[in-house]
């Protein structure tokens, strides 16, 4: 009888410990490291806004990760960072008090930016050892550290191009470093998301699963033009809404001043503020055509086209709160922050779709 029992109770835990059971630590980890890219997305936004990418001038990754310790250590940091045109055209005569505020911010970046390495790694070693981890799954695991590894050679190619010759760094490098980050956080969530099994599929148009990349594919073309605005702070000029400089649509040849006419879309503060708003307005129009879409079909997947739609509607409430208040920190790292809210969003309903088929 007890053998009996025992038996019974074997075979109930064996149902239990379903596949989607088994891998929830591995998902619960996938999260904690996509919140921690988050924070380390938001703390590069106050990195730039704080103008202090550049108090670190060089790369260090493994004795770099303890800051100065001493007076003379401080001094000799402080004595680097005089030598490149940052400080000599904007900064000259700063103290070292105020030297050790920027270098803090880049310092805690680059401290956040090793521990999601640590917190990526020893888990993945661990997990794999355990067995809950097989070679699909690895494979895509391995992907992202790889690419994480990447991001941190691309941060500080970013860095390298304002410190010669610039007093800050080149748009198009904070625009790819900003964007990488975004794909790469996109990428964690879509791989801890398809860890576990839709509950109940839901019969999904053919059609709608392309609407959902094309969503996704927008929100990483606005968070793109996003850095190449913050890259040119071209925030802090024409902060008028809905009229720029005086005008719904700029006059053309404002737009294409420079010289070949490509330069423009990257160079040129009018030009890449006007592209920031125009995508803003398509990605607020799909959004809402994703919501009537998703109507008929009902269940989750309404859901998700609402609450993407409300995201978005707050996303652009703070792009236009940030540009008409001249890029107050607090509300640009709002506006940060709700960019990677929006990017999740979208990355989880393109995953559960496309499980659904």
């Amino acid at each position: 009888m007890a053998l009996d029992h025992a038996a019974t109770t074997g075979a109930i835990a064996d149902v239990a410990a379903t596949p989607a059971d088994r891998m929830k630590p591995v998902r619960l980890w996938l999260y904690a490291v996509a919140a921690m890219i988050v924070l380390m997305v938001v703390v590069g936004g106050a990195t730039r806004l704080t103008e202090s990418g550049l108090s670190i001038t060089e790369w260090q990754p493994v004795t770099g990760a303890l800051p100065p310790l001493s007076e003379e250590a401080w001094q000799s940091e402080f004595e680097k960072y005089r030598q490149i045109p940052q400080y000599q055209q904007i900064n000259r005569g700063m103290s070292l008090e105020q030297f050790k505020y920027i270098f803090w911010w880049e310092w805690g970046h680059r401290l956040l930016g090793r521990l999601i390495g640590f917190v990526f790694l020893l888990p993945f070693l661990f997990f794999l050892w355990r067995g809950l981890i097989d070679r699909a799954l690895g494979v895509k695991l391995g992907g992202l550290f790889v690419l994480g590894g990447l991001q941190g050679a691309v941060g500080w190619w970013m860095v390298a191009s304002g410190l010669v010759n610039r007093v800050e760094v080149s748009q198009y490098r904070l625009a790819t470093h900003l964007t990488l980050a975004c794909l790469i956080l996109a990428a964690t969530v879509a791989v801890a998301v398809s860890l576990k099994p839709l509950a109940a599929r839901q019969a999904v148009p053919q059609w709608l699963r392309g609407y959902s990349r094309l969503l996704l594919g927008i929100v990483v073309l606005q968070i793109f033009l996003g850095g190449l605005v913050a890259g040119l702070d071209a925030g802090l000029t024409y902060t008028t809404w809905p009229l720029m400089d005086g005008h719904m649509v700029p006059p053309v040849q404002n737009l294409l001043l420079l010289q070949p006419a490509w330069r423009n879309f990257f160079e040129n503060a009018l030009t890449v503020q006007f592209d920031h708003r125009l995508v803003a307005y398509l990605l607020l129009a799909l959004a809402i055509g994703n919501w009537l879409s998703a109507r008929r079909v009902h269940g989750a997947v309404a859901k998700r086209a609402l609450l993407i739609l409300a995201l978005v509607c707050t996303q652009a409430f703070l792009g236009i709160v940030t540009l008409i208040n001249q890029v107050p920190i607090d509300i640009a790292l709002a506006h940060q922050f709700g960019a990677t809210i929006v990017l999740i969003a979208a990355t989880v309903n393109v995953v559960r779709i496309h499980q659904s088929a």
